[in-house]
């Protein structure tokens, strides 16, 4: 395991094979000293070219797992506060790059399909609304790295306000557990 945002934690999990396939623990809640109990699974799939903008949530944690296909994953810790506050982070999730990465409160994440892609994922709460927000895709403050020249966008994606136009009722803060 290694951390590579304060509190964000990437797994590589076991796996085991033989003549007729393989077997992977994909998940262990004991991996993540943060991690919450996962009361949600979903399933995402995208075709190559896809960017699933940055988004982030004040109260929900995510652990994102890639199991058909490449993902590029981008980080951004937008916790006022955090000791790694304003830090962007690039990692290829998938095929050749068999990881985990759990993502907590206040993190913007994001995933540009490189190839045609399933990623499942895991939450510790369920839906809310009021719960999903977003950062630009594209903000220069946050320099993200899609490896993508012309992304397939949703119009959610296309209208996120820039990381400084965050309204401060929105902006996460380090440490705020709920």
């Amino acid at each position: 395991m290694s951390e590579v945002i304060r509190d964000v934690a990437v797994v590589v999990p076991d796996a085991h094979g033989d003549s007729r396939g393989r077997f992977v623990e994909s998940y262990r809640r004991s991996w993540f000293p943060l991690g919450r109990e996962m009361v949600q699974g979903n399933r995402s799939d995208k075709e190559r070219g896809a960017v699933v903008g940055l988004h982030y949530h004040l109260h929900q944690a995510d652990y994102w797992y890639v199991t058909r296909g490449l993902a590029r994953v981008v980080l951004h810790d937008l916790r006022t506060g955090s000791p790694t506050e304003g830090a962007t982070v690039h990692m290829l999730l998938g095929d050749g790059e068999e990881r985990g990465v759990f993502v907590p409160p206040g993190v913007a994440h994001g995933f540009a399909s490189l190839a045609d892609l399933t990623l499942t994922y895991l939450v510790d709460s369920y839906y809310n609304p009021v719960d999903e927000l977003g950062v630009a895709w594209d903000d220069p403050e946050i320099g993200a790295d899609w490896g993508l020249a012309d992304p397939i966008l949703s119009e959610r994606d296309r209208r996120n306000p820039r990381r400084s136009e965050i309204d401060a009722a929105r902006r996460p803060l380090y440490g705020a557990r709920t």
